[in-house]
C-alpha cells in the first residue's frame, strides 16, 4: 500500500506544480516523513488553489480520480476542504484550501520540499516542517477529545526521531498562540524530551 499510496501522491503532486498551485503535505503522511513512517489510506493536503484553476485541475485529475467542481468552489470560498478519491484504489486525498489565518500562512512558509521516503530515488514534493505537523496534530488530538492514539503516537514519533533539529523555541511561541501549552508539555515528557533542551 506504501507504493501505491506514494504514486498516487505523486500523480496529485505533478499535477499541482504543473498547474502552479502551491500546496504541502500534512497529516500522517508528513509525521512519518518527520517521525515513524505507518500505513495511511488517505493523505493531506493544504493548497493555495484559485477558482480559475478549477477546470483546470478537474480536467488533468479526472481520468484517474473523482473530483466534483463544485464542491472545490464550495471550499475554495469556505476556506475548508474537499476530497479527491482515486477511482482504482478508493485512496484519498483530503485537499485543505490555504486559510486567512497568520498560522496557516506560516506553515506555508516554513514547508520543506523532501523525499517521500528513505530511497534516494523516492519522489519529492513539498511537506508541513516537523514542527508545524507536531502542533497541527495537538490542534487535532484536542478537537478530538483527547483520544486518538494514532494522533498522539504521530506526534510522539516526530518528537522521537526529530528531537536533536527541532525549532523548540517556535513550538513554544505556536503552543501558547494556539492553546496547546500543557499538550505539548505532555507530548515532550511521552517522547522522553527533558526540560533542558525543551524550553517549556
Amino acid at each position: 500500500m506504501i507504493t501505491e499510496a506514494l504514486g498516487i501522491v505523486s500523480v496529485i503532486t505533478s499535477v499541482f506544480d504543473t498547474l502552479k498551485i502551491p500546496y504541502f503535505i500534512g497529516g500522517s503522511f508528513a509525521s512519518g516523513i518527520h517521525g515513524l513512517p505507518r500505513a495511511t489510506r488517505d493523505v493531506d493536503f493544504v493548497a493555495e488553489i484559485k477558482i480559475s484553476q478549477i477546470a483546470q485541475l478537474v480536467a488533468a485529475l479526472e481520468a484517474e480520480f473523482y473530483l466534483d467542481s463544485q464542491s472545490i468552489r464550495a471550499a475554495i470560498n469556505a476556506q475548508w476542504s474537499f476530497n479527491i478519491i482515486h477511482l482504482e484504489t478508493m485512496f484519498k486525498a483530503d485537499i485543505f484550501v490555504l486559510s486567512s489565518s497568520n498560522w496557516a500562512h506560516n506553515q506555508f512558509r516554513r514547508r520543506e520540499l523532501r523525499q517521500l521516503t528513505d530511497d534516494a530515488n523516492a519522489p519529492t514534493a513539498w511537506v508541513s516542517s516537523a514542527e508545524d505537523i507536531v502542533l497541527q496534530k495537538l490542534l487535532w488530538f484536542e478537537k478530538g477529545g483527547r483520544i486518538s492514539t494514532q494522533q498522539w503516537d504521530d506526534i510522539s514519533g516526530v518528537l522521537k526521531v526529530s528531537a536533536k533539529i527541532l525549532d523548540f523555541d517556535y513550538l513554544v511561541q505556536w503552543s501558547s498562540e494556539l492553546g496547546l501549552t500543557e499538550l505539548l508539555h505532555k507530548a515532550y515528557l511521552d517522547a522522553g524530551i527533558t526540560s533542558d533542551n525543551n524550553h517549556l
